[in-house]
């Protein structure tokens, strides 16, 4: 399963390892959004800077590709 984690609040008045938290994860600035596979790594991180990030659900469906 894919997760989209966007952050909606700022890092300033945040800790060194929630700041580079929110860098592992590929955000920094208000409105960044990305797309990670849901894994243990992943879930921790985001219940850290919980209070930071908006998480939704990635909803995808794989189009087959027909030969012709």
């Amino acid at each position: 399963m894919k997760i989209i984690v966007s952050q909606i609040k700022g890092q300033a008045r945040q800790s060194i390892k929630k700041k580079r938290t929110l860098e592992a994860l590929g955000l920094g600035r208000i409105g960044k959004s990305r797309v990670h596979s849901l894994n243990p790594a992943v879930e921790g991180m985001v219940r850290s800077v919980a209070h930071l990030v908006r998480v939704e659900k990635f909803e995808y469906e794989e189009v087959a590709r027909e030969k012709c």
